[in-house]
């Protein structure tokens, strides 16, 4: 991403959750902030031709998968929250709505919203354009990755690392250097018992059908243009034993047969997912599977 430049890709995840609250039934992930944090003209557009956002089969592709993520992960917040968790991370949090959502709902959560300055700086804007308050509980932590640390950034707005946490790090690991990845992944590992992280992946483009490569480098070729290119990618079962070796006692990899049967099963839209990307639930410490995982 551009110093000094709010992320384009943000922008985009956001319309499509926004749009798929208009143009899908029935909804996969309800959000009712989508369309407000949008901004008033890309929402009025959206609002008066719906069907204007929906360009094919790419589009449906790509906005099924960025609703079944959100859904994946605030699903595992939930349980989270219930077992007694109550800090909540969002790692490049864009203008994902979930702790403003959450954070009213539960006055003890503290939430964190940790992004780049300037993508934070756009999202504060379009929380007040679309009248978006912002619960007490819920913190903006802005983070320059290229200078500043994340542990001492959190650290400074009032987390508590001796705690357990909740980790969202969605649309993140593709534009990541596997450094980062690795630093970040061990930061969270080092969590106590019970924290645990949400993130997707792309899955590692020599693994791919024909198909599914051509959606890749199309979806590739789109990101790269708009100055946010995909760098890594992962093979599954050699991101699981990292998973593990860091400390992750429970993992969950939901692939597009997981993610379709959970989350699309029985539509008649034909709504699904393509298998370029994956989802993962990972738990500090923990030894039992999780609940529905093959459901």
């Amino acid at each position: 991403m551009k110093q000094d430049r709010a992320s384009l890709t943000a922008a985009r995840v956001a319309l499509r959750r926004a749009s798929h609250q208009l143009l899908d039934r029935p909804l996969v992930f309800e959000d009712p902030l989508a369309l407000r944090v949008i901004g008033a003209e890309r929402r009025g557009q959206l609002e008066a031709n719906p069907r204007s956002f929906d360009r094919g089969w790419l589009s449906r592709y790509l906005r099924a998968f960025l609703v079944a993520r959100s859904r994946f992960s605030e699903e595992h917040l939930a349980a989270a929250i219930a077992r007694g968790v109550r800090q909540y991370v969002l790692l490049g949090a864009g203008l994902d709505t979930s702790a403003h959502r959450l954070g009213a709902a539960h006055r003890d959560l503290r939430a964190f919203e940790v992004d780049h300055p300037a993508t934070q700086r756009m999202k504060r804007g379009r929380l007040r354009e679309g009248g978006i308050a912002t619960p007490p509980n819920v913190r903006f932590v802005p983070v320059d990755f290229e200078r500043q640390e994340l542990p001492a950034e959190l650290s400074a707005a009032g987390f508590d690392a001796n705690a357990p946490a909740f980790f969202a790090w969605l649309g993140v690991t593709m534009y990541l250097t596997r450094a980062a990845f690795d630093e970040t992944l061990s930061f969270i590992a080092a969590r106590p018992g019970g924290s645990a992280v949400t993130f997707d992946y792309s899955v590692a483009p020599r693994l791919l059908s024909p198909i599914r490569r051509l959606f890749y480098e199309l979806m590739a070729a789109r990101v790269r243009a708009a100055g946010e290119p995909w760098i890594l990618s992962f093979v599954p079962g050699e991101l699981e034993g990292t998973l593990r070796s860091s400390g992750f006692g429970r993992v969950e990899d939901c692939d597009e047969r997981c993610v379709n049967q959970r989350y699309f099963r029985g539509r008649s839209d034909g709504l699904r997912v393509s298998g370029t990307a994956r989802i993962v639930y990972a738990e500090v410490g923990a030894t039992v599977a999780p609940p529905n995982s093959n459901s």
